[in-house]
């Protein structure tokens, strides 16, 4: 009975959503969010390399950028570009690699010990790794870095909006409200828990501009991604004994392999 009264709100959900917004412009939505996720997640994963300068200098992408609030300094703009990838390479590295003190772009650093942090391979580690394992969403054969790095955490939001999109096209409602649930469980129990913490960080210690305005956008992407998710009260009591009976088998669709090369 109590299941039956969920879906029944859930069926209410769905068509209060789509007075205000066709399913087309939600699956818009939710692939235009995923593409951000996606770019960020590339940021935060390695050192730019002239592919992604390459696209990210183009004046299209650059005028993309600008209206999420991204201005980038004339050292990005102006500077040859491999002196410019020089530069970024030795940034990226001091901030986020060491050996000497650094930003750690691990959630279970950024946490304390009653969180599950305060060191590599907390608690808060091995709930991220369950939460994407859960999901149906697998590693790439061959990555060995850890769970909790920023760029798998984007990239898990990445993949979870990109099947939200695909939902929607299919009129697909239970895996819609599976997405949904699944994204603002995750942005609450994890990335708004460090994430924004570590961007400050990053925009205070930042030389370049490239990496303080990227942080400014993460936290933005971050601060849209709350507000939008909290206009649906049903999600507001999804339990963790729910998320964790959906098994990759109870899931009819896919397993697309995250992205990192590591």
């Amino acid at each position: 009975m109590l299941f039956a009264g969920r879906a029944r709100r859930e069926e209410k959900e769905i068509r209060r959503m789509e007075k205000n917004e066709t399913r087309e412009d939600m699956a818009d939505v939710a692939r235009q969010r995923s593409n951000i996720y996606g770019l960020l997640a590339t940021i935060y994963r390695e050192e730019v390399g002239k592919a992604l300068l390459k696209q990210i200098r183009h004046a299209r992408f650059q005028g993309a950028l600008s209206h999420l609030g991204v201005q980038l300094g004339g050292e990005f703009l102006n500077l040859p570009e491999e002196k410019l990838i020089e530069d970024l390479a030795v940034e990226y590295a001091r901030l986020f690699l060491g050996p000497g003190k650094h930003i750690s772009p691990h959630e279970s650093v950024h946490l304390t010990k009653e969180e599950g942090g305060g060191s590599l391979w907390g608690a808060a580690t091995v709930k991220v790794k369950k939460c994407i394992e859960c999901s149906g969403i697998e590693y790439k054969s061959g990555y060995r870095g850890m769970p909790d790095h920023i760029s798998v955490e984007l990239e898990f939001m990445q993949e979870l909006t990109k099947r939200e999109a695909q939902a929607w096209e299919d009129k697909d409602q239970d895996t819609v409200f599976w997405c949904l649930k699944t994204e603002k469980r995750f942005i609450d129990e994890h990335i708004l828990l460090w994430i924004p913490l570590f961007c400050e960080k990053v925009i205070k210690d930042a030389e370049l501009s490239f990496y303080r305005e990227v942080a400014k956008l993460t936290n933005r992407v971050l601060e849209f991604e709350q507000r939008e998710l909290e206009k649906y009260p049903s999600f507001q009591h999804v339990t963790v004994n729910e998320f964790d009976s959906h098994s990759s088998q109870d899931i009819d669709m896919a397993r697309p392999p995250l992205l990192n090369p590591y």
